[in-house]
């Protein structure tokens, strides 16, 4: 995954904010899913199940029972199939990234368990939300990582012909350094997507492989960003905002 990449994506979803522009905007993404056949619309539901799936943004280490995370934060994932997206999108025109904006909270909780949660809004209608709950199983120490294993889930939600739900479960692994944090995990996600009064088109369920990984940096104001690969869906994230 290139930096190259990574930074035009990060500059388009900070210019863009909710993305107003993006493939998502409300008037026109998702308005022909009919115009698919049930194979094309299942490919159209991994790669938006990859993308709307949870993204922790989180190293694995607690955050213990007075610990927040709060944070501004921009997501963004890449369209490959563009094609067919533009054939369930009336054939709008399709960008190469999908942009959302959003807030993150973290609340540590008593032995070593978070709870997380995430709302993000890609335009006027259209958004994500969910959240999870991580145990680091391992607290880690000077020596030795933290190590968590964490539920997750998150909903779909301002698409009138697409319903769809993601649960998740991942491991995940993280070691600081001075400031720094940086952490990676594995994990597997579920995903149900079913189509809203098309007749001839039938729910789709089924599973994606995820890894990550990212970098916390605790400079006062807390910054991360994460690199996300669900199924064959390419997810960038950054967040900005407090740790303690």
């Amino acid at each position: 995954m290139k930096t190259t990449r990574a930074a035009v994506l990060l500059a388009v979803a900070g210019g863009c904010g909710l993305a107003a522009s993006s493939a998502m905007a409300a008037d026109r993404y998702a308005n022909t899913v009919q115009a698919l056949g049930q194979s094309e619309f299942r490919e159209l539901s991994k790669e938006l199940g990859g993308g709307v799936a949870f993204k922790g943004v989180v190293p694995a280490e607690g955050l213990g029972l007075m610990g927040f995370d709060i944070s501004a934060s921009a997501t963004g994932f890449k369209l490959s199939n563009r094609g067919l997206w533009s054939r369930a999108s009336n054939g709008a025109k399709i960008d190469n990234y999908v942009a959302m904006g959003g807030v993150r909270v973290h609340k540590g909780l008593p032995y070593n368990v978070d709870v997380d949660a995430f709302y993000n809004k890609a335009s006027h209608d259209i958004a994500n939300w969910g959240g999870g709950v991580r145990w680091a199983f391992i607290e880690g120490s000077t020596l030795l990582p933290a190590v968590a294993v964490r539920g997750s889930f998150s909903k779909l939600s301002g698409v009138d012909q697409v319903k769809m739900t993601t649960k998740g479960l991942d491991l995940s692994v993280s070691k600081g350094i001075l400031m720094f944090t940086p952490y990676a995990g594995v994990g597997k996600v579920w995903v149900d997507s079913t189509p809203q009064g098309i007749p001839g088109l039938t729910k789709e369920s089924f599973s994606l492989n995820r890894r990550f990984v990212g970098i916390n940096i605790n400079l006062g104001l807390n910054l991360a960003a994460e690199v996300d690969r669900t199924g064959n869906t390419t997810s960038y994230s950054v967040k900005a905002g407090i740790r303690f």
